[in-house]
């Protein structure tokens, strides 16, 4: 029997060392919502809104149940989309203080190319600043995508 069908990701959670460091730095520097909540258990809770889905932050050794199997600072690998030209965020990162490891550089993503920039943050997660290259219009042309290894593209 198939397994019934998946429509979306909702969430992902870091696990950070710093609460309010990683909250500073993804609101000054990449410009998100930081959402401040409590849980179904009544735990006061931080997430970092995206429109249509969030960060949930653990802090490292006050992790909420359940969790991954190890928990780690630094281990996460995201990859977040913009309409904004590439060229505007690094310029953005450098004003901020903030270096830009790699790019741009052309990658694939789950609905087609990319341009991708990669920095870090305070834990040292790998996060990728990708713009569709149909941004502004049209729909991505699946045949041209080049998937290559882990989605990574050329």
């Amino acid at each position: 029997m198939p397994a019934p069908d998946l429509s979306a990701l909702d969430h992902v959670v870091l696990t950070v060392a710093s609460i309010d460091a990683t909250c500073a730095f993804y609101g000054r520097a990449l410009g998100l919502e930081v959402e401040r909540f409590r849980g179904s258990d009544g735990v006061r809770r931080h997430a970092l809104r995206l429109p249509d889905q969030k960060i949930n932050l653990h802090e490292a050794g006050r992790e909420f149940e359940p969790k991954a199997e190890r928990p780690t600072p630094g281990s996460g690998d995201l990859c977040l989309i913009t309409e904004a030209p590439i060229e505007e965020w690094v310029k953005h990162l450098l004003e901020m203080g903030v270096e830009v490891l790699e790019g741009p550089a052309p990658r694939t993503g789950a609905r087609g190319p990319i341009v991708s920039i990669y920095l870090r943050d305070p834990d040292g997660n790998l996060i990728e600043i990708s713009r569709y290259a149909e941004a502004g219009g049209g729909a991505p042309d699946r045949s041209a995508a080049g998937l290559g290894a882990r989605g990574r593209g050329p």
